[in-house]
């Protein structure tokens, strides 16, 4: 299953994985609009379905888990992400811009992973995507202040919840994309999504089988936390 949300495209995670042969749940926060993922869903003869789910909306978590419990799923991960005016320093940002980037990046992406981890095998792979800007001992220019810390949350939120699952056989994985030309990334990234896209799943497939949690990069390495 791939949560949508910002960051990395939803959709060409989903078709990355549809293309290597899984069958994928993908989740749209828009009923009314039509998107890639929908596109995707009717060439794929069944094997991509599209299921609603704005991550920010707690109410709507137990209903998509009564849609999926019939299903057993090998990889959950959620990709969501959302940033303010990102020179504006921490001391200076609005309770209402704070509170949204914590929400979305931090806090939604838990409650789905919570929700729904009954319904991942289990030796199956939990996961979330986070960045090297929650890199704590990476921070050497500051700026993206309230991004950063709804990143570095994330980081300590999912370790705990894997700290929690420490007696099982599950992977968990927290991945750093690096900076790539989408909406939340900007024209001015120097990574494409099509360059990314199949990096990314190269290493979400290579721990998957692999018990614990790792902070890995797009070229599965560890990231300092």
């Amino acid at each position: 299953m791939w949560g949508g949300g910002g960051g990395v495209g939803a959709p060409a995670l989903a078709a990355e994985l549809f293309d290597r042969g899984w069958s994928v749940v993908a989740t749209a926060r828009d009923t009314t609009t039509r998107t890639p993922l929908h596109d995707l869903a009717d060439r794929s003869d069944g094997r991509v379905s599209v299921e609603h789910l704005d991550i920010n909306e707690p109410g709507h978590l137990a209903p998509l888990h009564e849609r999926l419990a019939h299903r057993q799923l090998d990889l959950l991960f959620v990709n969501a992400g959302t940033t303010n005016n990102e020179q504006t320093p921490i001391g200076a940002v609005p309770t209402s811009d704070f509170v949204q980037v914590m929400i979305t990046n931090a806090l939604s992406p838990m409650r789905v992973i919570e929700a729904l981890e009954d319904l991942v095998s289990p030796t199956g792979l939990i996961g979330a995507m986070s960045s090297g800007q929650g890199s704590i001992t990476n921070n050497t220019t500051a700026g993206r202040e309230v991004y950063r810390g709804s990143k570095a949350a994330l980081n300590m939120f999912m370790r705990s919840f894997a700290n929690r699952q420490s007696e099982t056989q599950r992977a968990f994985a927290l991945l750093a994309p690096g900076w790539i030309r989408t909406a939340l990334g900007g024209p001015d990234a120097p990574f494409t999504v099509d360059e990314s896209v199949p990096l990314l799943v190269d290493v979400l497939l290579a721990k998957l089988g692999t018990p614990g949690l790792a902070y890995l990069d797009r070229s599965g390495q560890t990231v300092p936390w």
